[in-house]
């Protein structure tokens, strides 16, 4: 955490506080599918949002493989909004609900630079499951619906 006092908006989804590690798995119907290994951090300046930052490596060789970061605020009635860049090129805007320790989103709009893969949709499902943090994004690209492309699982570190 940046600042030692979660500001009490935040109280549903401190949760989520912490440096998350674990290993994930991906398919699309124009990949072959595939293994990695994660981080996500969410943390907080005391602000009424939660900043979250991830990264993926490879778990043979630990070579980088994305990253991307974002703001996760909420905006009262549960209902949250979480803002996303990705380095590739595009950002999501996407909008949904905090319910106990769930949280599911879906993608409003997608800003793409020209030179961006065609992605059109993304949704997002966070969920504490004891003391797993678990994960699913589904994404549509231009010609393929919205699909399972991403899951994984993860475990609190003190880092």
């Amino acid at each position: 955490m940046i600042a030692a006092d979660l500001n009490p908006a935040l109280t549903p989804v401190a949760f989520l506080l912490g440096t998350w590690r674990g290993e994930g798995e991906g398919q699309y119907p124009t990949i072959k599918p595939f293994r990695y290994r994660e981080e996500i951090r969410f943390t907080h300046n005391g602000k009424t949002f939660l900043i979250y930052t991830q990264r993926t490596e490879a778990i043979d060789t630990g070579q980088p493989l994305h990253g991307e970061a974002g703001y996760l605020r909420l905006v009262g009635d549960g209902r949250v909004e979480f803002v996303i860049a990705q380095p590739i090129g595009f950002a999501e805007i996407s909008l949904g609900r905090v319910d106990g320790q769930r949280i599911d989103v879906t993608c409003a709009s997608v800003g793409r630079t020209p030179t961006a893969k065609p992605v059109t949709s993304i949704s997002r499902s966070l969920w504490l499951d004891q003391e797993t943090l678990r994960y699913e994004l589904r994404m549509a690209m231009e010609g393929v619906p919205l699909e399972r492309h991403l899951e994984a699982s993860f475990r609190r570190t003190n880092a």
